[in-house]
């Protein structure tokens, strides 16, 4: 009986590579930061300025890094949502929800059939339930299907991101959390100081655990499965 195969080497990457993706992510964090500090201070050409450059760079991150493509799909598509939501007009949310909901897509395929925990799906499922059952009546007709689909594969992905480890769950919590202070704002809900900021600082959390947590989880599971 031959001994089991070696685990193939997941490769490292190149040192101008490395160096590239700390440059971009130490531009993710300033341009973060720069963002979040646009909004406390109602400065609204600096979002319109720095809001754009955060998926770009986070996408230069994860390239450095070697990402699968269904990662670098999500990120692009948010990206494009991102864009999307800059113009304050219901045919530029629906456009940007269109975006987020296939970067959504890409993240599902990038978590593949890994195991989940059930029990957390019941309780994002009451979540799901219950945050669309309180919502309904306050959102404007014409959103209330699109929302609807929407959370619900909002609800799918950030239940199946647990399975790449904790920091990608984080992130898809993160994720579920941001959207909905977006909706409870299109609802008209009362808001909490300076609400756009609670947004993009979740939001920006939030893709970079899935980013991070997802290309950790891709790294073990290669060295894990692969033969040489």
């Amino acid at each position: 009986m031959s001994a089991p195969a070696a685990p193939r080497p997941v490769p490292r990457p190149a040192p101008r590579r490395a160096a590239l993706g700390r440059a971009a992510l130490a531009g993710f964090v300033v341009a973060t930061a720069a963002d979040l500090g646009s909004l406390l201070a109602g400065w609204e050409t600096g979002h319109q300025v720095f809001k754009p450059l955060l998926m770009p760079l986070l996408i230069g991150y994860a390239l450095s890094r070697r990402a699968p493509r269904a990662l670098t799909g999500a990120l692009l598509f948010g990206w494009g949502g991102d864009l999307a939501l800059l113009f304050d007009a219901d045919p530029a949310f629906l456009l940007g929800m269109g975006s987020f909901a296939l970067g959504h897509v890409c993240y599902l395929v990038l978590f593949g059939r890994r195991p989940v925990s059930p029990l957390a799906g019941a309780a994002y499922a009451l979540a799901l339930v219950t945050t669309v059952c309180l919502l309904w009546g306050d959102l404007p007709p014409e959103l209330r299907i699109p929302v609807a689909g929407y959370s619900l594969l909002l609800t799918a992905m950030a239940w199946r991101s647990g399975a790449l480890g904790w920091r990608a769950g984080l992130g898809g919590a993160l994720f579920l959390l941001s959207d909905t202070l977006i909706a409870t704002g299109v609802a008209d809900w009362p808001q909490l100081p300076r609400p756009d900021f609670w947004v993009m600082a979740t939001y920006a959390a939030a893709q970079y655990l899935l980013a991070d947590g997802a290309l950790a989880g891709d790294r073990a599971y290669r060295r894990e499965v692969l033969p040489v």
